[in-house]
């Protein structure tokens, strides 16, 4: 249901900017011929031509509608010129609309906080640069205004006396009596016309725009003077605009509360709504819908510009109907694959371009059932969500998973072919699947490879890498499909042991070379290049591969002859404390430069308790001692939980034990994450001692026992 906001005290301008016949100035652009020629664009489609999904000026001149087929244009306008919208995977390929509607937000955020209402259409609020032109350069002040400009249409002005329109419009932007209201709106007109005219130049795009005091009378004003217009409604025109208008035109009133007006109330224009009061309207529609209804009644708006370049949600969909429904599981499943296919690469571009991460992945469906020929479509197909996992395969999977799910639900749990002896089917028209809760790569998130190959601090704490969201997101059935709340759905993933095998680099050199794939080369001084993400991203392709592979070797890991054959790799290539990796580490930034001089003399000083060699914590060790204290890695572990704690303080490490990132730990291996948890509670319990000798090297060394 609409939510009521309270609008501003202060004046706001907020304009709307809607390209015209978009689809069709995309394909004019790349066919300069077509210009000034009836014209069409038609999705994919062979049946009688395929639908008119845009339809130029000239077009509708002849009588060419948008409801119509290719065919029946060609009937009502022989000249027309019918392109095809490209085709990728067996459907409609819209990135090369996108990227031109791209272009156009990117001019026109230039001047004022921009939101992305759809492919080709733009919400702007330019109170800002309004106020400043205001200040600075105020209308009334301009010797000369821009004749795109003058074109301007203003609700409320009176040309009817024979005077030239455009005089009208200067002198309506010259009067120095108006009020402050009015005074911005005249320094909203000449920004849009410029921003306009600045998108001509740059997309040789046209577009059509509102300007008013709120989003609503933005957005009703836009469509009236096309095309390459503009039109302006100043507040004392706003109870004229809406008088007259019908109730189905208003934004979120074409649906079901829209004919609850018109049926139970007798509203059919949106001034009809005045007579009644805001009480009666609350007590029909509940206290929040019936205020938005007064409110609108009166041109309130307090919806906010939101400040959105980019699309909140990614979908890929196609369309199956009459004979061309899917009526088979391995049909379903082809296109599911194709959809998801492109919704993948969509995802990665985002992530590659716009540092976004989507979090859910939602399968819609439109279907029908029969029984002996007999269609019984009254129950909806339901929608089905899940955690998003990146990957194509990954995607593909999920998205099974899901229509499978739903599937059940439609049909039956049991999934009956026969009822009363007679054969049921069903069928699905309309299938799709999105990617939504997209938001920025959190700061301060980074993958545990940071410790022990030294990149880049600044780079790590903005980026999460891809490889984290594998290990995030491991997900066994019934809780990956905790929405489809269907237990019998057979949904099986990688156990947790297999991901983490995956994801978390181990110590040999196979292990390295895999995890070096999803990090930057080092360079010399010791810090890594900036990761690029479309990099991670072929990277999460090739763990999934690995995953693949490794997966159905996932018994013998846990055989006896697997872990000799591991200690003996281990002990060929010398293994010594985890304490060595982080001498490499070196944090940018000049202000960290001391506190990892002396983590590194912590290192070294650490490594030689147990060995009978006196140390303090404010100086480092004799190297012969801390060469000895490395071959014997087993007793340079073995310090007394005192002489650990003078030690932290004399470093400055005394962490807090509740700013210890859970994450990190879980990336360890299992052995690891049961002695670190014991060694938090030892942190957090004194009177509790930790087994002597038991530390996060022990698990390193060679010697070993299993």
């Amino acid at each position: 249901m609409p939510v009521a906001k309270p609008e501003s005290s202060d004046s706001r301008v907020i304009a709307h900017v809607d390209i015209d016949c978009f689809y069709v100035q995309v394909e004019q652009r790349k066919q300069p011929q077509l210009r000034g020629l009836p014209t069409a664009v038609v999705q994919y489609n062979e049946w009688k031509g395929g639908a008119l999904i845009a339809v130029s000026y000239e077009a509708r001149k002849c009588g060419v509608k948008r409801s119509m087929r290719g065919e029946e244009a060609k009937e009502v306008c022989p000249q027309i010129q019918l392109v095809q919208v490209p085709v990728a995977r067996g459907k409609a390929d819209l990135n090369g609309y996108r990227n031109a509607g791209s272009e156009v937000v990117s001019i026109l955020s230039r001047r004022g906080t921009c939101e992305r209402a759809s492919i080709d259409e733009v919400y702007l609020d330019l109170t800002d640069a309004a106020e400043t032109m205001l200040a600075e350069n105020p209308p009334q002040s301009l010797e000369t205004i821009d004749e795109e400009a003058l074109k301007s249409h203003i609700l409320g002005l009176n040309n009817e006396d024979g005077t030239d329109e455009k005089e009208n419009v200067r002198k309506w932007i010259h009067c120095p009596d108006a009020d402050h209201r009015d005074k911005l709106l005249a320094c909203g007109i000449l920004i849009v016309a410029e921003l306009r005219m600045l998108v001509l130049k740059e997309t040789e795009f046209t577009c059509s725009a509102g300007i008013a005091h709120n989003k609503m009378l933005a957005k009703l004003a836009s469509g009236m003077n096309k095309p390459a217009q503009q039109t302006a409604v100043p507040f004392s025109s706003v109870k004229g605009l809406l008088s007259n208008l019908p109730i189905k035109k208003m934004k979120q009133l074409g649906g079901k509360l829209g004919t609850s007006l018109q049926i139970d109330m007798g509203v059919n224009t949106v001034g009809d709504l005045l007579q009644f009061p805001e009480e009666k309207l609350q007590e029909r529609y509940g206290i929040n819908t019936g205020t938005w209804l007064w409110n609108i009644a009166r041109g309130i708006s307090g919806e906010e510009v939101q400040g959105r370049l980019l699309p909140k949600s990614h979908g890929s969909g196609k369309t199956f109907p009459g004979p061309r429904a899917l009526k088979t599981v391995p049909a379903v499943q082809h296109w599911l694959n194709q959809l998801c296919e492109e919704l993948s690469e969509r995802l990665c571009s985002d992530l590659d371009q716009n540092r976004r991460i989507a979090h859910t992945l939602t399968l819609h469906a439109r279907a029908y059932k029969y029984k002996s020929g007999h269609s019984d479509s009254e129950k909806k197909f339901p929608s089905k969500s899940c955690p998003l996992r990146y990957g194509t395969a990954k995607i593909q999977e999920d998205a099974f998973n899901l229509f499978q799910a739903g599937l059940r639900e439609y049909i039956g749990l049991y999934g009956v072919k026969t009822q009363g002896g007679e054969y049921i089917g069903w069928g699905i028209t309309s299938l799709s699947v999105s990617a939504s809760k997209i938001l920025p790569i959190p700061s301060g998130t980074s993958s545990i490879a940071k410790y022990f190959y030294g990149p880049s601090t600044s780079h790590f704490s903005s980026m999460q890498s891809p490889v984290d969201l594998n290990i995030e997101r491991v997900h066994s059935g019934s809780e990956s499909y905790s929405e489809a709340n269907l237990p019998e759905a057979k949904i099986d993933f990688p156990t947790e042991e297999s991901r983490i095998e995956d994801t978390v680099p181990g110590w040999d050199q196979q292990d390295q070379k895999d995890l070096s794939c999803s990090l930057s080369n080092k360079t010399q001084d010791g810090f890594t290049q900036d990761i690029s993400p479309s990099l991670l991203s072929g990277c999460l392709e090739q763990n999934q591969n690995k995953q693949q592979r490794e997966f159905s070797k996932d018994e013998s890991r846990f055989k006896p002859e697997y872990r000799e054959q591991k200690r003996k790799r281990l002990k060929e290539k010398g293994t010594s404390s985890i304490l060595e990796l982080f001498k490499s580490y070196k944090p940018s930034g000049s202000s960290l430069s001391q506190g990892h001089n002396e983590i590194v003399q912590g290192a070294d000083a650490l490594l030689t308790i147990g060995t009978g060699v006196e140390s303090r914590g404010d100086s480092l060790a004799e190297p012969n001692e801390v060469e000895r204290a490395k071959e014997n890695p087993m007793n340079s572990c073995s310090y007394s939980r005192d002489q650990d704690e003078q030690r932290m303080e004399a470093w400055g490490l005394g962490y807090n034990v509740d700013e210890i990132d859970p994450s990190v730990i879980a990336e360890l291996p299992q052995e690891m994450q049961d002695e670190i948890e014991a060694w938090l509670q030892h942190r957090k319990r004194p009177d509790k001692r930790v087994k002597r000798g038991s530390t996060i090297s022990h698990y390193f060394s060679p010697t070993k026992k299993s």
